[in-house]
């Protein structure tokens, strides 16, 4: 039985590019991880091998170079849109191309006022520390006419040692778990949001506050909400995102339930309250949902493992 081919693409994967911008004295890092994906007129190259429309992979790897030189990183999503512009633009074959990019946050070290004098220095302006574990993310693509841009983070993890409670749930002759009316609540915020930027003739966002901003509301309303469940502080963190950021139509959350158990003192003749627990990696409950403004259609993958 004949066979045919199915959907495609190519390109370069983890491109690690590290761009310092210096300001005189003071520098700025820009420490991302891009991935190009390109899709097209590439039947050929499959049916026979013929590479006449191919553009390499190494010549993917070496433009994300170039592009840290010639245009800056001022944020992912406008570098992303450079790349992305720029593969479906110069390469006739090429019709769509998708850039993935993990950014790594760099915070500066403040030294001591003292500290120059000592070094040979007069002011230290170029010395960071890389902050913990939260990566920032950004998946920009481009078919010739219209963008997507999703961006997001992962690997945020927060906590609120009260205002959360967990009763009145379904039970049968499997439940173990006491209903707690105060409790910890952790979790390791994955967090993605599509834009409604979606055209050249559209007005671009500012992405570096619009980032910012989106941050900060996630984590204010984790923080200001009193949760009777993590299904409802979710939904409060991604409604809080939509709602004060007009150019945001779309969240989508992963909030693996991080949990922390009471541990037991009674045989040492101590009483535990609510003081000392057990901090549990896995099994972990997992909580995903998609908040909407009311119209617009999902878009962001369920699943997102490799968003």
């Amino acid at each position: 039985m004949p066979t045919i081919l199915g959907q495609n693409q190519y390109g370069k994967a983890e491109n690690r590019v590290v761009k310092i911008t210096r300001d005189g004295d003071t520098h700025h890092i820009k420490d991302l991880n891009v991935s190009v994906s390109l899709s097209g007129d590439m039947d050929e190259v499959h049916y026979s091998g013929s590479n006449a429309n191919v553009l390499p992979t190494d010549t993917t790897k070496n433009t994300v170079y170039a592009f840290a030189k010639e245009y800056g990183i001022e944020s992912a999503e406008q570098f992303g849109i450079h790349l992305a512009r720029h593969f479906v633009t110069s390469q006739e074959p090429i019709h769509r191309a998708r850039i993935r990019i993990e950014e790594y946050a760099w915070e500066r070290i403040e030294t001591s006022d003292a500290n120059s004098k000592f070094i040979g220095a007069d002011e230290v302006k170029h010395s960071f520390v890389r902050q913990g574990q939260e990566v920032r993310t950004a998946q920009i693509t481009f078919d010739g006419e219209n963008w997507e841009v999703v961006t997001g983070l992962k690997d945020l993890t927060v906590m609120n040692s009260t205002n959360s409670e967990f009763w009145g749930y379904v039970k049968d002759k499997y439940t173990t778990l006491q209903e707690a009316y105060d409790r910890i609540l952790a979790t390791q915020v994955h967090a993605r949001w599509r834009y409604n930027w979606t055209s050249d003739e559209d007005r671009l966002p500012n992405w570096e506050k619009s980032y910012a901003q989106a941050r900060k509301h996630l984590l204010q309303a984790f923080a200001e909400t009193y949760s009777l469940s993590l299904q409802q502080t979710l939904y409060q963190m991604g409604s809080r995102v939509i709602n004060s950021r007009s150019e945001v139509d779309e969240v989508r959350l992963s909030l693996p339930n991080k949990h922390h158990f009471l541990v037991d003192l009674e045989p040492f003749g101590l009483k535990n309250e609510n003081e000392v627990y057990f901090a549990a990696d896995r099994p972990y409950g997992l909580i995903e949902a998609t908040v909407l403004r009311d119209g617009v259609e999902p878009r962001i993958p369920v699943d997102m493992t490799n968003l």
